[in-house]
C-alpha cells in the first residue's frame, strides 16, 4: 500500500499537532490505515526526549477487552463455549453465575461497572479467587439483557474463563492465540522500552504528575495490556476483516454487529462482542477506546474499505473525540478511494436462471448473483426486507443479514428440473404476480386479476 499523499500526510500532521497543543498531551502519535498498512504515521511531544516512534509502548487500557474476546470467540468456534452458557457453568463459585458469556462481552450482564474495594485501576491488584468471593447480588445494577451498562468486572471473568479453558493465564492465551499469529509482538501485559510514562497534566498548569502503573492481576483482563501503534495498526486490520486465520472473517463480522446501543433512539454509539460501534461521518466503525491513568488510546476500523485510525497519547485526559473521525474525514475529502474495476465474474454455480424478478405476492423482487458468492433478494423499490444468502451443502440458501438473516431459501423445481419458485421461511416467491400455479400459502382466486 502506498503511503498517503504529502499534502494529505501535512493536514493529518497539523490536525495532531493541533490536538496535542490544545489538550497539553506530553506526547501524542497517531496512524492511518488502508488495505492492512500503516499509510500515515505522526507524532508529537516528546518521550525520554525525542519523538515517539511507531515501536514506542503505551498502555493501551480497555483495548485488552477486545483481544479477551477474540480468544473467548474462538473458544465458541471450537464448540467449548456457548454464548448463552451462564458464566457460572465455566467459573464455578460466582453468586452472580447466571448471567450469560453474551451479556458479559457485549456489556449487558447488569453487573457493577467496578470491582468492590478500592479503585482497581489504582490500586493493588488482586487474584482471581479473591475478586470471584467478593462478588455478591450486590454488584448487580440492572437486570441482565435490560441495556448497556460499561462493566470491567464481566471482562475480569471472562479473562478467567479463558484462563480455565485453556489451562494457563489470560495473558498467555492472548499472546499464543492472538498477538503471535498477528505479528503483534510489540504487545505485552507490563512495559519495556521504549515506552511512555503516564503523567496526570495539571488542569491550571503546565505541569505534570506521574501516575501509577501496576498489574491489576484478577482485574488485568479488562485493560492492562501496553501496544505500539505498529502493533494497533495490525489489530486495526484484523478489525478490519484481515484475520490472518485467528478468527473466521464471519466470526469478527459477528463482533462488529450491534448487540447494543449506548445512546437510545440515536444510535450512534453501541456495542458488539467485545468491540465498540459507532456511525460517524456516513461510516460504521468497530474497534475500542481505552483508559488508564495516565495513558488514552483508541482503534476504529471500518471493513466497509479496510480504513483505519488509531492514536495513542500518555496523558489521563485532554483528547478530544473527534480527532479519529477528523482524521478520516481529512483522508475522504483528500483521497476518496477509488471503487474497484468491475470486472465479469463466471456463473460456475449455474445460478443465472435464477436472477431477475420475483414477486411475493404483488411486491416485487428482484435476486442478483453477488460477485463475492452467495446471492441477494432485494425488493424492487429498494425498501423493505432484503437479505444475503449463502449456499449450504444441502442446496438450500441460508440468510446472511436482514429481516431474513438466519432463515432457509429453498428453490422448488417441477419435475422438468426449472425452477417453480423460492420457499423462504414459509413465504412464497413466485416469477409472476401471485402466480396460480404455485403453491402460494392460502391460494389464489380463481377469478385471477380483474378490474
Amino acid at each position: 500500500m502506498s503511503p498517503v499523499l504529502e499534502s494529505t500526510a501535512r493536514l493529518l500532521l497539523r490536525r495532531i499537532a493541533v490536538e496535542q497543543a490544545q489538550g497539553r498531551l506530553p506526547s501524542l502519535t497517531a496512524g492511518v490505515v488502508r488495505d492492512g498498512e500503516l499509510a500515515w504515521f505522526g507524532a508529537r511531544g516528546r518521550v525520554d526526549g525525542a519523538a515517539p516512534t511507531t515501536g514506542t509502548q503505551y498502555r493501551i487500557g480497555s483495548i485488552t477487552k477486545s483481544l479477551v474476546a477474540t480468544v473467548v470467540m474462538r473458544l465458541r468456534d471450537e464448540g467449548r463455549v456457548d454464548l448463552l452458557d451462564p458464566i457460572g457453568e465455566h467459573v464455578p463459585g460466582l453468586r452472580v453465575g447466571g448471567v450469560t458469556v453474551a451479556q458479559l462481552l457485549s456489556h449487558t450482564s447488569g453487573l457493577s461497572a467496578e470491582s468492590p474495594g478500592a479503585w482497581w485501576e489504582r490500586a493493588p491488584g488482586v487474584p482471581a479467587g479473591d475478586l470471584i468471593g467478593g462478588l455478591g447480588p450486590e454488584i448487580v445494577r440492572h437486570r441482565p439483557g435490560r441495556r448497556f451498562h460499561y462493566s470491567n468486572v464481566g471482562f475480569a471473568l471472562l479473562g478467567e474463563l479463558v484462563a480455565r479453558h485453556r489451562g494457563v493465564s489470560w495473558e498467555r492465551a492472548v499472546r499464543e492465540e492472538v498477538l503471535r499469529p498477528l505479528g503483534m509482538n510489540d504487545t505485552t501485559p507490563r512495559p519495556r522500552a521504549p515506552h511512555a510514562l503516564g503523567y496526570a497534566v495539571h488542569p491550571w498548569a503546565d505541569v505534570l504528575l506521574p501516575e501509577p502503573e501496576h498489574d491489576a492481576v484478577a482485574m488485568a483482563p479488562a485493560g492492562q495490556l501496553w501496544s505500539t501503534p505498529a502493533d494497533l495498526a495490525r489489530w486495526a486490520a484484523f478489525v478490519a476483516g484481515d484475520t490472518a486465520g485467528v478468527l473466521d472473517p464471519g466470526t469478527v463480522e459477528e463482533m462488529r454487529e450491534p448487540a447494543t446501543v449506548d445512546d437510545g433512539d440515536t444510535w450512534t454509539a453501541g456495542y458488539g462482542l467485545g468491540l465498540q460501534l459507532a456511525r460517524a461521518g456516513g461510516r460504521r466503525l468497530a474497534g475500542h477506546t481505552g483508559s488508564m491513568p495516565g495513558f488514552l488510546a483508541t482503534v476504529w476500523a471500518d471493513p466497509s474499505d479496510r480504513v483505519g485510525v488509531l492514536f495513542t497519547a500518555n496523558s489521563t485526559a485532554g483528547v478530544s473525540r473527534g480527532l479519529l473521525t477528523d482524521l478520516l474525514t481529512i483522508l475522504d475529502q483528500h483521497e476518496p478511494r477509488l471503487p474497484e474495476e468491475w470486472r465479469p465474474v463466471a456463473d460456475t454455480a449455474g445460478l443465472l436462471e435464477l436472477t431477475g424478478p420475483w414477486y411475493w405476492g404483488p411486491s416485487a423482487y428482484v435476486l442478483r448473483l453477488l460477485p463475492e458468492g452467495g446471492v441477494s433478494l432485494d425488493p424492487v423499490t429498494g425498501t423493505g426486507r432484503a437479505s444475503r444468502f449463502t449456499a449450504q451443502d444441502d442446496g438450500t440458501w441460508l440468510g446472511r443479514d436482514g429481516y431474513y438473516a438466519g432463515e432457509t431459501l429453498r428453490v422448488v423445481r417441477r419435475h422438468d428440473g426449472s425452477p417453480s419458485h423460492l420457499d423462504l421461511n414459509t413465504f412464497v416467491f413466485t416469477r409472476t404476480p401471485y402466480d396460480p400455479g404455485a403453491e402460494v400459502p392460502g391460494g389464489v382466486d380463481e377469478g385471477g386479476w380483474r378490474a
